[in-house]
């Protein structure tokens, strides 16, 4: 039987085991030849990162000798490399790869098998240098359970804001589509809605059973495999709805969008990011610079459909008229936006493309006249920003965590140093070094 004396003896043996561990807490020092803090800032020469508990705790100029931290304190030395925070993807598909195998797999790949295959490209695109990323439609129940994975330490990979299934309108893009129909009845998901009140539900379903973050598809999509076009489809009292219901539960909202209407018709329900902007006018750019709201302009996407639209067979014809049409005008709308001062978030929708190669979407914004970096804030300051997390994120600062990454040479002075990243940490853990 406990008295309060054996509870309190507990407590305190609890208690300064907790400090013990915390004071014993290894440290680890990087010296960084070119140190970016923050993206929005100057580059520094010569600098001392140092690590504990997973964050970054001191920042000092010069290399300095671990002999003055702590006894256990282990030297990286990074001191001929460029130094950054870790880069973020704000929408990525970790579950496939598109290809011609897309249908037999959902199929013939058990839920185990699909979160298996989930787990490999999570750690593919860490090992690329994104250290967090936003998951924008999956079968939910295994993308949170990959996310905690992560978060546990169970699993090694990025940290994942997952959107779980996309809140869509029944025949949408985001529902299933080009099956037979007792398969497409299965694979229906629960948050395909009808009505504001029925958007309402699945907006409040979607929350319920684990979504960071809400996804939404204002406008038709590419890789639908239908004829409905890629002009708005949820209806704006749907998409009031949505954005209203999900604030009022504490989470934002991402619309994948297309046509000039379902863009604006998206803005000024008040969605936090437009995926994709492919049709974005004068009006659009207004409301962007009007609410705040983040592009996410997936120029991979677009690229990547193109090449498989000209250069393979699997596509269904309506697939592959969209996919020349939209592809090819991506990039032009992105310009008049970047143009504009419009706000980005790097995003690429790997899956679409092959998983591991995110930093081409960097080479694709740079040729499309996107400063190095703006490039480079987009994709740590402004992607921190977008999902909230930027008191912990986006840059090296003290006290954030410490995702970090570094490079041979600088990728201000050559983009295509994003593609070759040779060290990723993961919140104070080394998980690649060449």
């Amino acid at each position: 039987m406990f008295t309060l004396k054996s509870s309190l003896t507990t407590i305190a043996l609890l208690v300064s085991t907790a400090l013990s561990q915390s004071a014993l807490a290894e440290t680890t020092v990087i010296h960084a030849g070119e140190l970016l803090v923050t993206a929005n800032k100057a580059p520094l020469k010569q600098q001392t990162l140092v690590i504990s508990d997973g964050k970054v705790t001191e920042l000092k100029p010069g290399f300095v000798d671990i002999s003055r931290f702590a006894k256990d304190a282990k030297l990286i030395d990074l001191s001929s490399s460029f130094v950054m925070a870790g880069l973020m993807d704000m929408h990525v598909h970790l579950q496939g790869e598109l290809g011609p195998n897309n249908d037999s797999e959902m199929v013939n790949l058990s839920d185990a098998d699909i979160l298996m295959k989930s787990a490999y490209f999570a750690n593919k695109t860490l090992m690329a240098g994104f250290t967090t990323v936003r998951d924008l439609g999956s079968s939910a129940e295994q993308m949170y359970a990959l996310r905690d994975g992560v978060k546990r330490g169970w699993i090694t990979g990025p940290t994942i804001i997952a959107a779980g299934s996309s809140v869509a309108v029944t025949g949408g893009h985001g529902d299933v589509d080009g099956m037979a129909p007792d398969l497409m009845a299965l694979h229906t998901a629960k948050t395909i809605c009808d009505g504001p009140y029925d958007c309402r539900r699945a907006t409040r379903h979607a929350i319920k059973f684990g979504a960071d973050v809400i996804k939404i598809t204002s406008t038709g999509g590419v890789l639908s495999d239908t004829n409905t076009g890629t002009g708005q489809q949820m209806a704006d009292d749907e998409l009031k709805e949505v954005v209203d219901t999900a604030h009022s539960l504490g989470r934002k909202v991402a619309s994948h969008a297309h046509a000039a209407a379902g863009i604006n018709a998206a803005l000024r329900a008040g969605v936090d990011s437009i995926e994709h902007g492919s049709y974005a006018d004068k009006e659009s750019i207004k409301l962007f610079k009007k609410s705040g709201a983040y592009l996410v302009p997936t120029l991979m996407a677009g690229d990547t459909v193109v090449d498989m639209a000209k250069t393979t067979d699997f596509m269904s014809p309506a697939i592959r008229v969209k996919a020349i049409r939209v592809g090819g005008d991506m990039i032009e709308n992105f310009k008049r936006s970047y143009k504009a001062g419009v706000k980005i978030a790097y995003g690429t929708d790997s899956g679409v493309s092959k998983h591991g190669y995110n930093g081409r979407e960097a080479q694709l914004m740079f040729a499309a006249g996107m400063a190095p970096q703006d490039i480079l804030v987009s994709a740590t300051i402004n992607g921190a920003d977008l999902i909230g997390k930027s008191e912990t994120l986006g840059t090296l600062e003290v006290g954030k965590v410490a995702d970090i990454i570094a490079m041979h040479a600088s990728p201000l002075n050559d983009i295509n140093e994003l593609l070759d990243v040779d060290f990723v940490m993961k919140a104070g853990k080394v998980v690649k070094q060449k």
